[in-house]
């Protein structure tokens, strides 16, 4: 693997639960995220603009940033309750979204659809990862092919982490459907380090999800998601950016 560093840098987050025990009729998926964005780009405008967003709604900059709680209008955001706060917060925040620069790649497993077609079917994450890591590493590979980027993950717990770090690893050192080593990194880091790129990759997981769900319903979110989906060269992003399966 090589040795230099990328000029980018891979945030990923979930929306869902990755567990086959209990599938929620209302949200049968999970989904893992992954925004790939230039490191000048995060440095130089998402971290300025994401802390002066928070200061103007918190008046400071130590709450992340988490699409159940703005959904849900709890904790830090049940100032949110109010319908006019809570559209000019969220049209803000989306316009963050759509003006930053950065690709947009995404696993949807069914889980309901999983359940029923297999008798023993994989790990809902596992199988997310190594699709996620297969097509960043492809989207990367047109821009800097020999670079190894770090992908930021949320930690879940030591155990969860060591699995996922072990599942990471193999997928990475050539098991996968490339058949090639992959030079990508991970990196856990806890949720209260206030990561913003993580909190844009947590942002983005649930509506990509809800548009695989419910494809006719209105979904503002994933109408600006949708702008910075991978695509191939002939504009397709189904099977690029956007992985549903099965």
């Amino acid at each position: 693997m090589s040795s230099q560093a990328s000029d980018y840098i891979i945030f990923a987050d979930e929306s869902g639960d990755h567990g086959l025990n209990y599938i929620d009729p209302s949200y049968p998926a999970f989904v893992l995220a992954f925004c790939v964005i230039d490191k000048a780009t995060y440095a130089r405008e998402l971290l300025p603009t994401i802390t002066e967003f928070k200061f103007r709604h918190f008046g400071h900059d130590q709450v992340v940033l988490h699409e159940r709680e703005i959904r849900k209008d709890t904790g830090d955001f049940s100032f949110l309750k109010d319908r006019a706060r809570k559209q000019a917060f969220m049209e803000e925040l989306s316009s963050i979204i759509a003006t930053t620069e950065m690709t947009i790649l995404a696993s949807v497993i069914r889980k309901d659809l999983l359940a029923g077609r297999y008798w023993h079917p994989d790990n809902p994450y596992e199988l997310a990862l190594a699709f996620g890591l297969e097509r960043a590493s492809l989207c990367l590979n047109r821009r800097q092919a020999t670079a190894t980027t770090t992908v930021v993950l949320e930690r879940r717990g030591r155990q969860e982490d060591d699995a996922l770090e072990l599942e990471f690893r193999r997928v990475c050192s050539g098991q996968n459907y490339l058949k090639a080593p992959l030079p990508l990194e991970p990196r856990f880091v806890s949720k209260a380090a206030n990561v913003p790129g993580l909190q844009i990759a947590d942002l983005v997981a649930r509506p990509i999800g809800r548009h695989v769900l419910n494809p006719g319903q209105p979904n503002r979110a994933f109408d600006i998601i949708e702008t910075k989906l991978d695509r191939s060269t002939s504009g397709e992003d189904n099977g690029w950016g956007l992985k549903v399966f099965p």
